[in-house]
């Protein structure tokens, strides 16, 4: 489909079409897992034409493959995108995002209710590139205008956060991000494109852990930068890695070069070329299979967390329940807003009696599956604490939501009462003096 037939057609269309026509060669309808890993030149004319930036086309797999292009154009489409780069994993696609414009010495704003790996992956890692992050509450914006520096590049926000299904304001942090010539970064893995689509409200780059939802069945890790195509990298002296001469490609300028697709050229040829983080054509092709089924899989994964969360709500031994849909959640008004479809599918609710009720739950749920993933098929439990959060201080956990006694849900397509009954055992086992499931 090209960026007109996009916008011609809807969601459900695009997520089976986009980027997959029949194969020209064979006629084969579904796209083939080009599992190759360099592609022949026509002539040296073609060869050289390309390595300069002058033809688009496929050169070595670690830069393009047929795969995983035909699924970039697919999450472009969904997230009415301008272009989308995907790579290895939901870390390697926040670093892409990164990539293309911070140097040593910059800083940028990020929301301290993140996944405890990319507060991590922030706060530790990117130190060693010489890029440091401010954490902030955005449940107050104007806590991000204050924290702002000259030295700040970008701020970094979870559309709905993990673990605790917290909802971000936009349109509200978009103003703020632009009245300070940055671009909005938005982490959208929990909602997907089906039910948010940050673009429509300000933002201007979407990364996404295709590992979760998109794929959808826990088979692949994989992640993607999806640029808007509309964020004005010349506007100040900020981004000079995509306004001025890149030396290894003889001078060329990405933004004056490429305009509304600079920084997806630059992502691939420079981030993937000298970062590595490539994305798996099996991967690929298992996501692309995947998105097929994301409005269908979302609507019920919805639809299911909700009742959970109402049950979960009402439970004797539950002191309180994190879910946007509920109307006791102080983010209720925020997922009307920008999360009509549903307020997503993972959640945490505090278990009376602490750290060690939260661990013992946990381990005594037979059909939930106790491990580090959402966005399966199945239904998952976590005790963030004593896992994903773990290495975060005492006060950085609670900040984040995921303090001793919370328990994170991902909530599959099981029969709901199933699930209902799970917890249900779950939570009086674990409230038994002494017992739990591995006594």
């Amino acid at each position: 489909m090209s960026k007109t037939d996009k916008n011609q057609f809807g969601f459900e269309t695009r997520m089976i079409h986009a980027g997959t026509p029949p194969e020209p060669i064979t006629g084969a309808r579904q796209t083939p897992i080009f599992q190759n890993t360099s592609y022949v030149f026509h002539d040296a004319d073609h060869a050289a034409s390309l390595f300069n930036l002058q033809t688009f086309g496929f050169i070595y797999s670690r830069l393009t493959n047929p795969t995983v292009a035909a699924l970039e154009e697919r999450i472009a489409s969904l997230e009415n995108g301008r272009g989308a780069t995907c790579c290895a994993s939901g870390h390697a696609a926040q670093i892409l995002a990164f990539f293309p414009f911070m140097e040593p010495g910059d800083a940028f704003i990020a929301s301290n209710r993140l996944y405890g790996g990319s507060i991590t992956q922030f706060g530790k890692t990117f130190k060693k590139f010489g890029w440091q992050v401010h954490f902030v509450d955005v449940d107050e914006p104007e806590n991000v205008r204050q924290a702002l520096t000259p030295n700040c590049k970008a701020i970094f926000v979870e559309s709905l956060a993990n673990p605790g299904g917290v909802v971000s304001d936009l349109e509200a942090l978009a103003d703020i991000a632009h009245d300070a010539g940055v671009p909005l970064i938005v982490d959208n893995t929990m909602a997907t494109p089906y039910l948010c689509q940050p673009f429509e409200w300000g933002a201007d780059l979407v990364v996404h852990s295709m590992t979760k939802f998109l794929s959808g069945n826990g088979t692949s890790v994989g992640g993607c930068v999806v640029d808007s195509g509309t964020f004005d990298w010349s506007q100040n002296d900020k981004f000079a890695g995509l306004t001025e001469p890149e030396p290894a490609y003889h001078g060329l300028r990405f933004y004056e070069t490429f305009g509304d697709m600079a920084f997806t050229t630059h992502a691939h040829a420079v981030g993937l070329r000298d970062l590595g983080a490539t994305l798996a054509p099996m991967n690929a092709f298992q996501t692309l299979l995947g998105i097929e089924t994301l409005s269908l899989r979302m609507d019920r994964h919805c639809a299911n967390a909700l009742e959970v969360a109402h049950f979960l709500e009402g439970h004797e031994l539950v002191d309180w329940v994190s879910h946007a849909g509920l109307d006791s959640s102080p983010y209720r008004a925020l997922a009307k807003k920008y999360l009509p479809g549903g307020a997503g599918a993972v959640f945490t609710f505090g278990v009376k009696g602490g750290y060690e009720m939260g661990v013992k739950v946990v381990e005594s749920c037979e059909l939930f599956s106790h491990l580090a993933n959402i966005g399966d098929t199945r239904s998952l439990i976590l005790h963030p604490a004593s896992t994903t959060h773990r290495q975060l201080s005492d006060e950085q956990r609670v900040a984040a939501g995921a303090g001793p006694e919370v328990v994170r849900v991902s909530i599959g397509l099981e029969t709901v009462g199933d699930l209902l009954a799970d917890l249900d055992q779950a939570l009086q086992l674990a409230a038994k003096p002494g017992k739990h499931a591995a006594e």
